[in-house]
């Protein structure tokens, strides 16, 4: 079976407060670097099934959470959330300006 690319969803944040979020920005980034999933899978060293579930917004171990993002040139940031909505703001910014990484 052939799998289809996932489509760029260009209001997807960068701010992330739960599961479901974080799978829509880890299939959107993997839409921008134009990576069928078990392709992607396979560059971050994680089966489909794992990358599939977090994408649907199912819960998966964290050091398998950090290979998935690690091999798509993410990065987590933990700060207080008083700081995150200090700055929503620039973080919108930088999502219109910046070009994810392939």
């Amino acid at each position: 079976m052939v799998r289809k690319l996932p489509t760029v969803d260009p209001d997807t944040s960068w701010s992330v407060r739960d599961i479901p979020g974080l799978g829509k920005l880890v299939r959107n980034q993997r839409a921008h670097s134009n990576l069928r999933i078990d392709d992607a899978a396979a560059l971050c060293g994680v089966s489909s099934d794992v990358l599939s579930r977090l994408e649907n917004g199912r819960p998966v171990n964290l050091d398998k959470l950090l290979l998935i993002l690690q091999g798509l040139g993410l990065h987590m940031i933990v700060m207080p959330a008083r700081h995150a909505v200090a700055l929503t703001p620039a973080l919108k910014a930088i999502s219109d300006d910046v070009e994810p990484q392939s």
